[in-house]
């Protein structure tokens, strides 16, 4: 049996899925959607039949903070999600100098930037607008300039930056296009902000605005294309006209888990190009991989890489100035929050 266990600030809500069990297990903890879940669980046991998989799933400052609080007797094995390039030497102290070898074949610029690292995927910062929303106020969502519209109010869709790494990624996507740190950034932002609400989850924004209860989410394409594959015909994911960029995301083994060589097989799994083929081609495209051999499937959901306009992301400043640029986040939320 497959446990899923949803690491919510109550860390109680409990999610079962059914696998094939014969002796040996792999804890799991994970960011990634329950259809990424499924598709990886799915994969991994056509080739490894004999693991059982144990999934607790939430937020990465949720789970990286439990890591932390499991120390002085590890629970989990690795963590596939929510770990990006950005991070840096951030949590050296929870997760093992290890790097599967097939991270090594990944496409230039997305090896393991820290050593703690292996990258297996990229998540593009995207919107997704509810079309119907959209039509009734009258509105063509396209840019950044256009989320400034004052009948947007309260009427986009974020995560919090300082716990969900889809948060973070946007507020990286604005600065790669008006610059790192820069003031255009910053006044951009502040004239943002006001239109935001912030939720407890990056699966809620995208979730809650196919739901209607916002015009746009800002998030990332994995979680929204999901819906579009799953039927949703209200929604459309737009890249911004401005540009768009991605976050490298990878796994990591925890050090002094209690199943080290099955947590490196599990991230060899995801690293190699044979992994990466078998879940695009389970998933029909949903997410983008590092692996330069892995093959793209015909049916792919995601929009080609050569139609979209790509910023440049300064991913070694954003790691260098990551708590900076939070702390003057949280500054100009509170004063626009006051207002």
């Amino acid at each position: 049996m497959k446990k899923i266990l949803t690491l919510a600030l109550s860390l109680i809500m409990v999610l079962s899925l059914s696998v094939a069990f014969a002796g040996s297990e792999v804890q799991l903890y994970s960011t990634m959607t329950e259809a990424d879940l499924d598709a990886l669980i799915t994969c991994f046991n056509e080739k490894y039949p004999d693991i059982e998989v144990i999934v607790t799933n939430g937020s990465a400052g949720e789970l990286t903070t439990r890591i932390a609080g499991e120390a002085g007797n590890p629970q989990g094995d690795l963590v596939w999600g929510g770990m990006a390039d950005s991070d840096g030497q951030a949590y050296a102290d929870i997760f093992e100098a290890w790097v599967s070898e097939y991270d090594a074949q990944n496409m230039p610029g997305y090896t393991s930037p820290n050593g703690l690292y292996s990258m297996d995927h990229l998540s593009t910062v995207v919107f997704v607008v509810n079309e119907e929303l959209e039509a009734e106020l009258g509105l063509k969502i396209e840019s950044y300039e256009d989320l400034l519209d004052p009948k947007l109010k309260g009427m986009i869709a974020t995560a919090d930056p300082n716990s969900s790494s889809s948060a973070w990624n946007n507020l990286s996507n604005i600065m790669a296009v008006y610059g790192h740190d820069t003031e255009e950034a910053w006044a951009y932002i502040e004239k943002l902000m006001p239109n935001l609400v912030i939720l407890g989850s990056s699966s809620g924004v995208f979730k809650n605005t196919q739901a209607g209860e916002y015009v746009v989410g800002l998030t990332y394409e994995d979680g929204a294309v999901g819906l579009v594959r799953d039927g949703a015909t209200n929604i459309r994911l737009q890249y911004p006209t401005n540009g768009t960029s991605a976050s490298a995301f990878g796994c990591a083994l925890i050090k002094g888990g209690p199943n080290p060589e099955n947590g490196k097989l599990f991230i060899d799994f995801i690293c190699s190009a044979e992994g990466q083929t078998a879940l695009a081609a389970y998933q029909q495209g949903t997410l983008r991989y590092t692996n330069a051999g892995y093959e793209v499937p015909e049916n792919a959901w995601l929009k080609p890489s050569n139609e979209i306009v790509w910023a440049n992301r300064d991913v070694p400043f954003l790691t260098e100035n990551k708590s900076a640029i939070l702390d003057k986040w949280n500054a100009l939320w509170a004063k626009v929050s006051a207002q």
